[in-house]
């Protein structure tokens, strides 16, 4: 643990919290992509599935817990409390362009080929494209609700400070992990073109 990571995880907790907030307060789903809700939903629950074989702090597993909880309230406000206002017509990414090539280089690529290393490698490569829906629906209809920027903005300083904990860890620790890194910064670099987009738009 160091201070980049944990300030990476607080950010990741309050951009998700923020959405939550916004969902419950306006009860409405506006501008939220349900189908990267989804994606990342799946993230947690094909990443934590350790939760089931080992621990590692209080810390790590409240966290998992929060994040997994969070992610299927966010999927059940969208596509069940507040369904109505949830604009499927908008969101509408293919998501098999994503799944399909993210399942084929988690088999072909992973640091061991065992199926909870294979289920966490798909965690990774899946996060790095997951908020593509959300960013593919802000350029459909060329509008963002300024709670729908913050969430994204604080996700892309998520990676942002996640890139900084792996710096910090390879002078450090002298670890260093490749398909995390460089999905992290593929995912970092779709937030930057969240920026463009918000700019621009």
């Amino acid at each position: 643990m160091n201070i980049f990571r944990i300030l990476g995880d607080v950010s990741h907790l309050l951009a998700i919290i923020i959405l939550l907030l916004k969902i419950l307060k306006s009860k409405s789903c506006a501008g939220i992509s349900g189908k990267s809700q989804i994606l990342f939903a799946l993230v947690f629950t094909t990443r934590y599935l350790d939760l089931f074989t080992s621990f590692i702090s209080v810390y790590n597993t409240v966290m998992k817990v929060i994040f997994l909880i969070c992610a299927y309230v966010t999927v059940y406000m969208i596509y069940v409390r507040f369904r109505k206002t949830f604009d499927s017509e908008n969101d509408s990414f293919r998501l098999e362009f994503l799944l399909v090539p993210v399942t084929g280089l988690s088999f072909l690529e992973n640091h061991s080929f065992t199926p909870l290393e294979i289920l966490w490698t798909f965690s990774i490569y899946l996060e790095s494209v997951a908020i593509l829906p959300q960013l593919f629906m802000i350029s459909k209809t060329g509008e963002a609700e300024t709670i729908t920027t913050h969430y994204l903005f604080f996700l892309g300083l998520y990676r942002a400070l996640y890139i900084a904990n792996w710096v910090w860890r390879y002078y450090t620790e002298n670890f260093y992990d490749q398909i995390a890194v460089v999905s992290g910064v593929v995912q970092t670099i779709f937030y930057c073109d969240f920026f463009y987009l918000y700019v621009t738009k």
